[in-house]
Parts: structure tokens; sequence; C-alpha cells
């Protein structure tokens, strides 16, 4: 594997991991949103990755099995979380129903927080991993000197 496709593979897991702090972001955001354009509390939103085939370089005949083989990842799509929202009496809140019960967001801060600091911390070893490829394309070009 040369130091373009490391690079790739890197960039691709810096990118879902972006995304997915993003969408961890927003769902944090929105724990007490009770009231969406859509309707009804805001639901939890989830990141589900895929592996997917490293697009540079191009395809070469002298290309090992194992050079064919090499995969990042990709954020495939984001689903709404289907758990159920949280019933919370609170009479005097203006969404209250009859019964002064409030539906709030489907979202665990704590649940959250610990996926945020998964997600950064993916997020950190994919940059360290740029940055030993970027130290390594850095050495081999002192070899030519």
């Amino acid at each position: 594997m040369d130091f373009f496709t490391a690079l790739d593979i890197a960039a691709s897991g810096l990118s879902a991991q972006r995304t997915n702090m993003n969408v961890i972001s927003m769902n944090l955001a929105n724990v007490k949103t009770t009231r969406t354009a859509e309707g009804g509390p805001y639901q939890r939103k989830i990141v589900l990755f895929r592996s997917a085939p490293i697009e540079w370089p191009p395809k070469k005949v002298w290309q090992t099995e194992l050079e064919r083989e090499v995969k990042g990842v990709k954020v495939a799509m984001i689903l709404t979380d289907k758990r159920p929202f949280r019933r919370v009496y609170d009479p005097d809140h203006p969404d209250a129903d009859k019964d002064g019960y409030v539906l709030y967001p489907n979202i665990n801060v704590v649940e959250e927080m610990a996926n945020l600091l998964t997600a950064l911390r993916t997020y950190e070893a994919n940059l360290s991993c740029v940055s030993s490829i970027k130290d390594m394309i850095n050495e081999a070009l002192q070899i030519g000197r």
C-alpha cells in the first residue's frame, strides 16, 4: 500500500467521524425540543457507517490482491431512532397534553456524551495516522537528497 492510499483511508475515517460528531451535537442541542416542524418532539438521529472501496489511486495492473481489497469508511445513512419518547409530568409546559404530560426527545445525554467521546477519539486516531504518514513522506523525501 502506498502513502496516498493510506492517507485516503485515514481521510475517509476523518470525514465519517466528523459527520458522526455533527449528528451527536445536533442530538445534544435538541435534548429539550418538544416541537419540530414535522410535529412532535425531536427524534434522535444515528449515523450508520459502511466500508467503501478507496477510489484513489486508479487500479493498476500490478496491484496485489490485498491492495484491491483496501477499503475506507463512509456514512451509509443517518437513521432516526425509534425508541419511545420520554413522558414527563409538567402541566405548565405549553406542549403538555390534557393530563399534564409532555413528550421529550428520546435522547439520553450520558449515552450521547459517551458516543461523542468515542467519535472524538476515533477522529484523533485518524488524525494521528495522517500525521504519521506525512512524517513518513517527509523522511522518504529526505532519502533522495
